[in-house]
């Protein structure tokens, strides 16, 4: 596969903080790429370096071929940008934003033909500042797309936004897949990496501590799906290590939680069924990159 991005042993510190510490990793062609981390991690200081926003204090890029710190201006005709802190004028209209973004590039597409496709015709001459949280990053994604980039950032693009904004927008980050693009996914979201990412750079205190595709990280750690229920009726759950699939069973008070594999879900509610202790509250979690993280790091993203 062609090699979009090339990485090597990016470096930036400030004062006696190293945000970054010795990043390596590439991005193929047509791949959503995730760079997944807490808030603080070094993902945003990253992207910028490849970006060429900011100057590596040590370490070599290369982008679709250039080196952003020296072709910046050419680079810049090739690639899509969504940042973390992108606004807009509060009393721009949608079509005059688009319309002025254009005029940035040598090449661009229609960008009537944007406002269509990304659904924002009713919203055509609405202020940017009447838009929804979800009107506005669909409208920074067709700015990203108006010079018909090979390469496309998208950073935290769904922070703020409500669980049917954020599906939404998953819908148009795989449609601007199916259009032949690369995709670079800037997260803190585990599902929104798990969902919607071929690979995977976990980042983690400036330094990436796993990297590759959301099933055969889960795999590695030994990621294992887990039975979660309520205590009913005097039930006694530790028979159930000695069931197929069952690899440990742990109890909290009433709460008792089974870990294994797949296998283990029919033949643990067949068993509580068996001894009349079915709950209401059965529930089956399978193994995620929470878990992951957690593994790997000891601590859960959201601390």
């Amino acid at each position: 596969m062609q090699t979009v991005i090339q990485a090597n042993q990016l470096q930036k510190r400030y004062g006696d903080h190293v945000a970054v510490h010795d990043i390596s990793f590439t991005v193929q062609k047509g791949e959503i790429f995730g760079i997944l981390g807490p808030n603080g991690a070094g993902k945003t200081t990253t992207v910028e370096m490849v970006m060429g926003l900011r100057q590596p204090d040590r370490g070599t890029v290369e982008v679709l071929g250039m080196n952003p710190q020296h072709q910046s201006e050419k680079l810049r005709q090739q690639i899509g940008i969504q940042l973390q802190q992108a606004a807009l004028p509060d009393n721009i209209k949608v079509w005059e934003a688009l319309s002025l973004f254009a005029s940035f590039y040598d090449k661009t597409v229609s960008w009537e033909a944007l406002i269509e496709q990304w659904g924002l015709s009713e919203k055509r001459n609405a202020r940017f500042g009447k838009l929804s949280g979800g009107q506005k990053q669909r409208l920074f994604i067709a700015l990203a797309l108006l010079n018909d980039p090979e390469l496309v950032f998208l950073d935290e693009i769904t922070t703020g936004l409500d669980p049917q904004a954020r599906r939404h927008t998953w819908e148009l980050i795989k449609a601007i897949q199916a259009q032949g693009k690369t995709v670079v996914l800037v997260t803190h979201f585990m599902d929104e990496a798990e969902t919607l990412c071929d690979r995977i750079a976990v980042v983690d205190s400036g330094r990436i501590i796993a990297l590759d595709t959301p099933l055969a990280l889960i795999n590695q750690v030994g990621g294992q799906n887990r039975i979660r229920f309520t205590r009913v009726n005097g039930f006694d759950p530790m028979p159930l290590e000695k069931l197929t699939g069952v690899e440990r069973v742990e109890q909290m008070g009433t709460e008792v939680v089974v870990h294994g594999n797949g296998a283990m879900v029919g033949q643990v509610t067949a068993h509580l069924a068996q001894a009349n202790a079915l709950p209401s509250d059965l529930k089956v979690e399978q193994a995620s990159l929470e878990d992951v993280f957690l593994a790997l790091t000891g601590k859960q993203i959201r601390s």
